[in-house]
């Protein structure tokens, strides 16, 4: 997929038509993926310009202090050169505001679509601890199943923590180890007492299962909103 650039509205000659096209043809090909139930990096990425195009229409004087921090500080100099070249042209303001509201109004549904997908998804999605889990649970293993598929995806996690903007923010780090098959007889105790058999760099490690009742695209959409429901379970039972 084709990302828009951070700053593609203000980028260029500045023409209302252009600029609608560029966002029709941006969100028309992030809808495609989402009908595919492929909600990432796509879901990010809308919700990304969403903010960044809310934030210049609410605070055009002050560029570099609200934009978010992907931009680097070239972009930052050049936004704020730009800025200070349109702020003379009330012509150039004009279209540049006309633009930003229309692209709002066109992601606003875009994102909804995408969040409605995934909060359907997340209800499917069952989590529960294999065995006793240690007091220390940031580390461990996920058994990951996805829809009726007799398949179990092994990962390790890792959870840490780290501050941002005075903010504490948890975040989930996993490695795919190996695909187990899982059927009566092995069930997810037996894959336990295997794996820790086999790999003994974590002598007590949390373990638990994450099972997808629908099956759906792994990497784009399945394991990355089974992680945040994990970072969520883990953190309330903490």
């Amino acid at each position: 997929m084709k990302n828009l650039s951070e700053t593609w509205f203000a980028e260029g000659y500045i023409d209302f038509e252009l600029k609608k096209y560029t966002i029709l043809a941006y969100l028309q090909e992030v809808n495609r993926y989402f009908d595919e139930n492929k909600l990432y990096p796509q879901l990010s990425d809308v919700i990304f310009h969403y903010n960044n195009l809310c934030a210049f229409r609410e605070n055009k004087q002050i560029l570099q202090q609200f934009f978010p921090k992907r931009l680097s500080k070239i972009d930052q100099q050049r936004l704020q050169l730009l800025y200070e070249r349109m702020v003379e042209d009330e012509g150039i303001m004009q279209q540049l505001e006309d633009i930003i509201q229309y692209a709002i109004t066109c992601i606003t549904p875009t994102i909804k679509s995408g969040t409605d997908i995934y909060e359907f998804i997340e209800d499917k999605i069952s989590i529960n601890p294999i065995g006793l889990i240690p007091l220390d649970n940031r580390e461990g293993y996920i058994f990951l199943s996805n829809g009726s598929v007799h398949q179990t995806r092994v990962y390790q996690y890792r959870l840490s923590i780290f501050e941002k903007h005075d903010e504490k923010y948890r975040a989930l780090k996993t490695e795919f180890i190996e695909t187990r098959k899982r059927s009566l007889v092995h069930t997810y105790e037996n894959l336990k007492t295997e794996l820790l058999r086999s790999r003994g760099e974590l002598p007590n490690p949390a373990v638990y299962s994450v099972e997808s009742s629908l099956s759906y695209p792994l990497e784009e959409t399945l394991l990355p909103i089974a992680k945040r429901r994990l970072v969520r379970y883990i953190t309330k039972a903490a």
